[in-house]
């Protein structure tokens, strides 16, 4: 499936490092480093929408947190390797395509396009696989089959014409147990599965926490023929079997939003191991919750801030990429119209700040002076900047930049830190300028 345009991202004098960043399962920091069986790749997947009601501010800012991680590592001179879904056949799709008596396919399209418009006004950095459920739903079922031959998922009597497939979460594996990416007590387990697409209450189950994996035909319901019968998948399969045939596992990291973490992510893992008898990730780092008007952002409470309005009602995306960044990616925060009329005041004052590189360098060229070597020529999609590092506050800025992002993608922390040095009067350069273009995707050029 067509993802979206990419970013020219600049190249940048010297080479960052590795981020430490949050993991779930561990609960501490970890550097994200390229496994030893791939060294110089690091490997993300990130999971994508359900295609209705994008792309909310909540949206939004997890995947501006996994683009700010993609940017360090790019910068750290590491090939990475991007996948991420989108789930366009689940129950909500289907229920809102229903209360909005439209089609499902056609409210999943409708969805994502928009969705991609979004995260190319962003200047989010793309999957370098965007995979449709839809599109892989045969390869699904095959891995059902998989763990139903090895005793990992066992067969549930259904309303429809075949019994549908769980997962049993007491299977023993090496690689996984349950409670292992989540570090939940089983009372929370519950409460969440409840609360998150999970069916505890479902009779005939041998634990109330397995999850589906296939779901039989029912009549009304889309249904695809596979080597179960006819039927769709349950949620959390679908990222594993993608993952792993795109990937090369374990991967460095696996994220999303924070409400991924149980029952989405611990069962996808744990899907994982049951197939490979291998790890799925290496870090599982998770953005968190952002609220508006007191609730957390959600489309059943109807309290969605949504991007393509904001750029509608003519904010800059600049200003909206910027106004995200001012939280700390994984904190719980509350959007007010204030982020916005703050970023919107600090790109005003950058742009004025860069805007005299311009001016310098025409009073330069009048004056019959070289240019100062900040020109630069666009190689493969990356920018090469000719500059070795500008004037002498250059390095360390890049320095103070590189820093504060590689402890657990400190933007607000990069933020202060450009703040400060134009505080400093220190001279608009194009090093400084690209920094900002290539660490926090802020491009002050028109």
């Amino acid at each position: 499936m067509q993802s979206w345009s990419r970013p020219t991202v600049p190249r940048l004098p010297g080479t960052g490092v590795f981020p430490r960043i949050f993991d779930s399962a561990t609960q501490s920091l970890v550097e994200a480093s390229p496994y030893p069986a791939t060294p110089g790749i690091a490997s993300i997947y990130v999971c994508g929408i359900t295609p209705y009601d994008a792309t909310h501010l909540g949206h939004a800012a997890t995947y501006l947190a996994f683009d700010t991680l993609i940017r360090v590592w790019l910068d750290a001179g590491l090939e990475v390797r991007y996948v991420q879904n989108t789930t366009d056949i689940d129950d909500p799709l289907l229920e809102r395509a229903a209360r909005d008596s439209v089609d499902w396919r056609e409210l999943a399209a409708s969805q994502i396009e928009l969705f991609r418009g979004d995260m190319e006004n962003l200047c989010i950095i793309p999957p370098d696989e965007y995979v449709a459920v839809t599109d892989v739903v045969p390869d699904v079922a095959d891995a059902v089959k998989v763990l139903l031959q090895n005793g990992s998922a066992y067969h549930v009597p259904s309303a429809g014409a075949a019994d549908d497939v769980y997962f049993d979460s007491g299977f023993a594996a090496t690689a996984w147990h349950l409670g292992q990416e989540s570090s939940l007590d089983r009372a929370t387990m519950l409460a969440l599965s409840a609360e998150r697409g999970g069916d505890p209450l479902r009779a005939g189950k041998r634990d109330p926490l397995d999850p589906l994996l296939w779901r039989s035909e029912r009549i009304g319901e889309p249904a695809w023929e596979s080597a179960l019968g006819r039927g769709r998948p349950g949620w959390h399969i679908e990222c594993s079997v993608i993952a792993l045939a795109h990937l090369p596992t374990p991967l460095t990291v696996n994220g999303g939003g924070r409400d991924l973490v149980f029952p989405h992510h611990e069962f996808s893992a744990g899907h994982a191991a049951a197939l490979t008898g291998h790890p799925l990730a290496r870090i599982y780092a998770h953005a968190g919750m952002v609220a508006h008007e007191g609730e957390k952002m959600s489309k059943s409470l109807g309290n969605l801030v949504l991007v393509s309005r904001l750029v509608a009602g003519g904010a800059d995306p600049r200003a909206i990429r910027l106004a995200l960044l001012s939280e700390r990616y994984r904190n719980d925060w509350e959007w007010t119209d204030a982020h916005l009329r703050s970023a919107e005041q600090r790109l005003i004052s950058w742009m004025g700040w860069a805007a005299t590189t311009a001016i310098e360098g025409e009073v330069k060229g009048a004056s019959g002076d070289s240019a100062s070597g900040d020109s630069a020529l666009v190689e493969g999609g990356v920018v090469s900047g000719g500059a070795s590092g500008g004037a002498s506050g250059d390095g360390a800025l890049l320095t103070e930049l590189r820093e504060r992002l590689a402890d657990d993608l400190d933007t607000p922390g990069a933020i202060a830190a450009f703040d400060a040095h134009i505080r400093s009067g220190a001279a608009a350069t194009q090093t400084a300028i690209d920094a900002l273009d290539a660490l926090l995707g802020i491009r002050l050029a028109p």
